[in-house]
């Protein structure tokens, strides 16, 4: 045999070299399938749990806005009188106005302050000073 050749030992070692690279690579291979199948698992169930809590959130009733506090009147007569005329007003009012169609003697000082004081606890705004109306979304419960 000539330097080129090779024997038949060389081959064997050759071929049990390299059927030990392909076990380690095979090996290599097995841990990551191993490894890629517990993040596909892991994925599995979080996808799992997004659906269940898609799931829940639409058979859940729409949340109904909380309805506001009824508007309360203050106790005296008066009041009740001028909430009259503002609903059968309808435009802006001032205290002069309020008085005569409530044919009291014009007293729009005193007529005033009450108008002042619905238009705090927001039951009558104040469009401009002087100049009284129900509020555009008025609440249907004013408790008298």
């Amino acid at each position: 045999m000539t330097g080129g050749e090779l024997t038949l030992g060389a081959v064997l070692a050759r071929l049990e070299e390299r059927e030990r690279e392909i076990a380690a690579q095979a090996e290599t291979t097995r841990e990551q399938i191993t490894q890629l199948t517990a993040q596909l698992d892991e994925l599995g169930r979080a996808a799992e749990e997004v659906r269940i809590t898609r799931k829940t959130l639409l058979a859940l009733p729409d949340p109904q806005p909380p309805a506001p506090p009824a508007l309360k009147l203050p106790d005296h007569p008066a009041y009740r009188q001028i909430m009259t005329v503002f609903t059968a007003a309808d435009h802006p009012l001032r205290a002069r106005q309020v008085c005569e169609a409530m044919d009291l003697e014009i007293a729009p000082n005193n007529v005033r302050l009450k108008l002042k004081r619905l238009a705090d606890r927001r039951i009558l705004a104040e469009t401009e000073p002087g100049l009284f109306t129900r509020p555009r979304q008025q609440s249907p419960g004013i408790q008298p």
